[in-house]
């Protein structure tokens, strides 16, 4: 049997044990989901097609985890305007596996609870939270929206990550610029141009 359902303003097709990744969903890993806009479901020739969507019909999944694609980048030129701009992107996506196609308004069966551990362990199991790549100076920071392309979006990413003055920006290495190039959503042309105005500005 299979099923074409709607999420994230796409459309898919699956069948049991499909793994997709899709728009991202709430949710972590093992976690279980269900998708109610299911555009049409069954086998073949068979098969029932929604208007728009097949009453009753339901696909479950499995939560397999939490990522973000590769990054895309946006360049925006103005002619004889001395204006550019280039900025990096990477969306957010969920891995899913299919684990169960309902019809005739079925319930998904509850997946059995997993014994509940200790506190004790489970303060020891719990991941530590991600350093941040630099560690920021002491004191008041700068307002890194006076460089241009700098919004006030990019400098509280900024900021969570240690930078926080424009010594800092202006002081980056090549190494540097590459760490955040491979771990935030910013080129390497981007930042090293936010460097180099960063140095006019911490003088």
């Amino acid at each position: 049997m299979f099923a074409v359902i709607k999420t994230g303003g796409k459309q898919y097709r699956v069948v049991a044990d499909d793994v997709l990744t899709i728009e991202k969903l709430e949710g972590a890993a093992g976690d279980t989901v269900e998708f109610k806009e299911v555009l049409m479901v069954g086998v073949g020739a068979d098969a029932t097609i929604g208007m728009p969507f097949v009453e009753g019909a339901t696909v479950v999944a499995e939560v397999v985890e939490q990522g973000r694609a590769k990054k895309v980048i946006a360049f925006k030129k103005r002619r004889r305007q001395n204006s550019k701009r280039k900025r990096g992107h990477r969306q957010h996506e969920t891995v899913v596996r299919i684990t169960d196609i309902l019809t005739g308004g079925a319930k998904a069966a509850k997946k059995a609870a997993a014994p509940k551990a200790k506190k004790e362990e489970k303060a020891e199991a719990a991941p530590a939270a991600a350093a941040p790549l630099f560690t920021a100076p002491a004191g008041k920071g700068d307002d890194l929206t006076e460089i241009k392309g700098i919004g006030p979006v990019a400098a509280s990413q900024l900021a969570e990550q240690g930078i926080t003055t424009f010594a800092q920006l202006a002081g980056l290495s090549a190494d540097d610029i590459k760490k955040i190039d491979e771990n935030m959503p910013f080129s390497a042309d981007q930042i090293s141009d936010w460097r180099d105005q960063a140095k006019a500005l911490a003088k």
